[in-house]
């Protein structure tokens, strides 16, 4: 990953060691593999339990700026609890002053669009769906919203922010 640049001072010799990890490694840190991270599923209420669903996250970092998918599809035997849910992130975002707003989709019976809301200083991120498919105002991501969630439902979020570091 990227990291503060070097101070450099007057008169110091530049060897290639110093070249390979001020330059070479930096640049080469933006064209590298995504990485893996395993994201929490939580809820304002009763927490939901995986199961044989699977939860999967990976993430690019180039300096604070930080892009994210998570990816969720439940299994025969998720349970889902009550409330809204959130998904954990890999590294907390900023107080940038506002919530930052990206997409997200479920695949349910119906392909729902959605946005998903990080926070300022946030370690989560929360999915926002249409009530409906004749109602546009949205809501919290639930068992029931936008529709009964069921084996095979997949959730698919991918959110850009701001780090805190």
């Amino acid at each position: 990953m990227t990291f503060a640049p070097r101070t450099w001072v007057v008169g110091e010799v530049v060897s290639a060691a110093l070249m390979n990890q001020e330059i070479r490694d930096q640049f080469n840190s933006m064209f590298a593999g995504w990485t893996a991270y395993n994201p929490t599923w939580t809820s304002s209420g009763t927490a939901p339990v995986l199961n044989n669903g699977t939860l999967t996250g990976r993430y690019m970092k180039i300096g604070r700026t930080v892009i994210c998918h998570i990816n969720l599809i439940s299994g025969s035997s998720t349970t889902y609890g009550t409330g809204t849910y959130s998904f954990s992130l890999p590294a907390q975002a900023a107080n940038a002053g506002a919530a930052l707003v990206s997409a997200c989709q479920l695949l349910g019976t119906a392909r729902w669009a959605g946005e998903t809301v990080i926070s300022a200083n946030a370690n989560t991120t929360t999915p926002f769906m249409s009530t409906s498919a004749t109602d546009a105002r949205l809501l919290g991501l639930t068992a029931t919203v936008p529709e009964t969630l069921a084996s095979g439902a997949q959730l698919r979020m991918t959110v850009v922010y701001e780090a805190a570091s």
